[in-house]
């Protein structure tokens, strides 16, 4: 079935790199959905107002519930019959990663995200459509952005790229950094020899398994050294003697 994906936003052509590369693609050949929507168009008064300043004081505004509340009403009765999951990014929210992306892709047809600004989404409006509907709310990391729209653009590339048919050759799925725990280890290409630095000459060996025990080994040194708490984790999953003489 294809993935539908809706965003709610205040600024809908930051989305437009959704049309672009592989993501483009797949919405070309109809494997990916993607509707975005100007929040500003459920406002009724003249100025198209989305903010007000927070009860209790403080610096800043907080989103209104209304546009949000009549908004999701709509978008999400558009498929009577499939029921959506909310997404919103937000710097509170559970860590987003690789495996998130996998159990969304596998489980999940529809998608839409809440793009918030300013100090967020009046909290009653979580309240509200978390008792409707399956919501997450998301973090890329740990660290601030001025909106949703750059988590929502990544977060849609990492989760369409899973969909059977986005990526031409699924074996680059299989090897690629977090797939399995660890990163993804280096890769080299045409010519043998640049600059006096030379492919590591395992690769030019032809040895299938020679190859795949190095790369093996790449995958280990690059995590130990990068993320020490993706080996660690790794450990743990693959018990004893995983990852033996990797220092996490």
């Amino acid at each position: 079935m294809t993935l539908r994906v809706d965003v709610l936003t205040i600024f809908p052509d930051y989305l437009a790199p959704l049309d672009l590369s592989l993501i483009g693609r797949a919405r070309r050949l109809g494997l990916l959905e993607v509707h975005v929507h100007d929040l500003r168009d459920w406002t009724h008064d003249r100025h198209r107002t989305v903010d007000d300043t927070p009860y209790g004081g403080g610096a800043g505004m907080v989103m209104r519930p209304e546009p949000w509340g009549e908004a999701l009403d709509e978008v999400c009765e558009a498929l009577p019959g499939r029921t959506p999951h909310l997404v919103v990014p937000g710097p509170g929210g559970d860590r987003f990663t690789q495996r998130v992306a996998e159990d969304l892709a596998s489980r999940e047809d529809w998608l839409v995200f809440l793009c918030g600004r300013y100090e967020g989404i009046d909290e009653r409006v979580y309240e509200e459509f978390a008792g409707r509907y399956p919501l997450s709310v998301l973090s890329l990391g740990d660290y601030v952005l001025n909106g949703g729209e750059v988590a929502v653009l990544a977060m849609t590339e990492a989760v369409a790229r899973l969909v059977p048919g986005v990526i031409g050759n699924t074996e680059s799925l299989t090897e690629e950094s977090h797939t399995g725990g660890l990163l993804e280890y280096p890769v080299y290409t045409k010519p043998p020899v640049w600059r006096d630095r030379e492919v590591p000459g395992v690769l030019l060996s032809g040895d299938h398994g020679r190859i795949a025990a190095w790369r093996h080994e790449q995958r280990l040194e690059r995590t130990a050294r990068r993320r020490p708490d993706l080996l660690r984790d790794y450990q743990a999953q693959q018990g004893p003697g995983a990852a033996q003489g990797w220092d996490a």
